[in-house]
């Protein structure tokens, strides 16, 4: 018995000649189109016929051959270790992600770990990003900056506490936010205080420095300043409220507004009354903590917006030749509700 050769299920990819036939143009005037060209005027019945030729064959452009036309792609790369928690550092990311692809870039988060100094710099200009904008998790080098300079990255920045030669630098002072938590404390008679320090990866970029400005607070009026390693879990919270007595504590900053509403909830579990016995101070101004019962005490912190960054981004490609800028970037204020 005869059989009918199989045919193959796969449709042959689409080209930019398929489009340029079917819509009666040029391959030029193809990419000219559909790479958003301004430097060639065509007029807007041919952008119409191009756009919907492409639409019928279900093609687009090839970003790895238009990033060798051109040396880099529209790419902004976000190399992340690990990336934080809490829905104030989720707020700034979804607004910076929207802000750039408004701005025609497409955000890539690119997983970082194992990877730190120059070897990062050579992994991530692999990919040949126009930007990277790093928080600082990987700590780059000069020379890693040029590395991703002579690869066709316009732009360089860094989020974090130092600034880089040859990038441009947004620093967030991390010390200010247990500066004024503890200051907070303080200034409420409290002497004897905890410091919650996560034990989740990739939290002690923001941790130790604001152990450090508790610390920096706490020196100078002679008070005591204990860090408490603690877990974002139930039983571990317990476990730290089950032996809080014999800690002789007072207070607690509790490094963000979840910690605190964990480690309250475990410390009232225990028959500690806050914030007669023991004074809570969260960070990051949740609305949740409104709503507790007592009210939580926080830190406001005043982030770069995802907006603004991302208007840097696109001045900086612009103009990659400009002199690396130095932005500050945040400010904490104490803000005094029932828990402390």
């Amino acid at each position: 018995m005869s059989q009918t050769p199989k045919q193959s299920a796969e449709r042959p990819v689409p080209t930019s000649a398929d489009v340029a036939r079917l819509a009666g143009v040029s391959r030029a005037t193809v990419s000219y189109v559909l790479n958003n060209t301004s430097a060639v005027r065509i007029s807007d019945p041919t952008r119409r016929r191009v756009r919907e030729a492409a639409e019928e064959l279900g093609y687009v452009p090839h970003a790895a051959a238009r990033s060798l036309r051109a040396g880099h792609t529209r790419m902004v790369l976000l190399p992340t270790a690990h990336v934080p928690v809490g829905p104030l550092y989720s707020r700034f990311f979804n607004e910076l992600q929207w802000a750039l692809r408004r701005l025609d870039y497409t955000v890539v988060q690119y997983g970082s770990l194992g990877l730190d100094g120059d070897g990062a710099a050579r992994a991530w200009a692999e990919l040949r990003p126009v930007a990277v904008v790093s928080l600082g998790e990987v700590a780059l080098t000069p020379h890693g900056v040029g590395v991703l300079k002579r690869s066709g990255a316009k732009a360089v920045i860094m989020l974090g506490p130092q600034r880089v030669e040859g990038a441009h630098s947004l620093v967030m002072d991390q010390r200010e936010i247990g500066d004024r938590a503890v200051a907070h404390l303080l200034q409420r008679g409290r002497r004897a205080i905890g410091v919650v320090m996560p034990q989740e990866p990739g939290l002690e970029l923001f941790s130790e420095p604001r152990l450090e400005g508790a610390r920096r607070a706490g020196a100078g009026a002679g008070a005591r300043i204990e860090p408490l390693p603690l877990s974002y879990d139930e039983e571990s919270a317990a476990a730290l409220a089950a032996r809080w007595r014999g800690l002789g504590l007072d207070a607690v900053y509790a490094y963000n507004d979840e910690y605190a509403m964990l480690l309250m909830r475990a410390l009232q579990d225990a028959r500690i009354d806050v914030p007669a016995e023991t004074a809570v101070i969260g960070a990051d101004d949740l609305l949740l903590g409104r709503l507790l019962r007592p009210r939580l005490s926080t830190v406001q912190i005043d982030m770069v917006t995802g907006q603004r960054l991302a208007e840097l981004v696109d001045r900086v490609v612009r103009d990659p030749g400009a002199e690396p800028e130095r932005h500050d970037l945040m400010g904490a204020r104490a803000v005094l509700r029932e828990s402390s």
